[in-house]
């Protein structure tokens, strides 16, 4: 089993930026793809960025490209999303997002609020 936990979120101006961080328990991080998504109040959970196991391969949704940035250090089984120039439109709830290369079992964080103020 997994146990993920996000860190990071906060209050921040239009324009900040804020690093999140998403701490996985266990010996096979180096297992799992991560991802973050994240959900607004009254809308769908919405998929934000993916890296693969190695790191080697990143994914973005296509309106957020360039402004975050989705990062892994499987030394420290740990997973961050650098959020630039953020707009009031990116708060929402992100959670961390665990799934496996062999198997079907996926894992979600408790989520971690961001709010950007105008």
């Amino acid at each position: 089993q997994v146990q993920l936990v996000e860190s990071g979120g906060g209050l921040v101006q239009a324009g900040g930026s804020l690093r999140l961080s998403c701490a996985a328990s266990g010996r096979t991080f180096n297992s799992y793809d991560m991802g973050w998504f994240r959900q607004a109040p009254g809308k769908e959970r919405e998929f934000v960025a993916a890296i693969s196991w190695s790191g080697s391969n990143t994914d973005y949704a296509d309106s957020l490209k360039g402004r975050f940035t989705i990062s892994r250090d499987n030394a420290k089984n740990t997973v961050y999303l650098q959020m630039n120039s953020l707009k009031p439109e990116d708060t929402a709830v992100y959670y961390c997002h665990a799934s496996p290369r062999i198997g079907l079992i996926k894992y979600w964080g408790q989520g971690t609020q961001v709010t950007v103020s105008t």
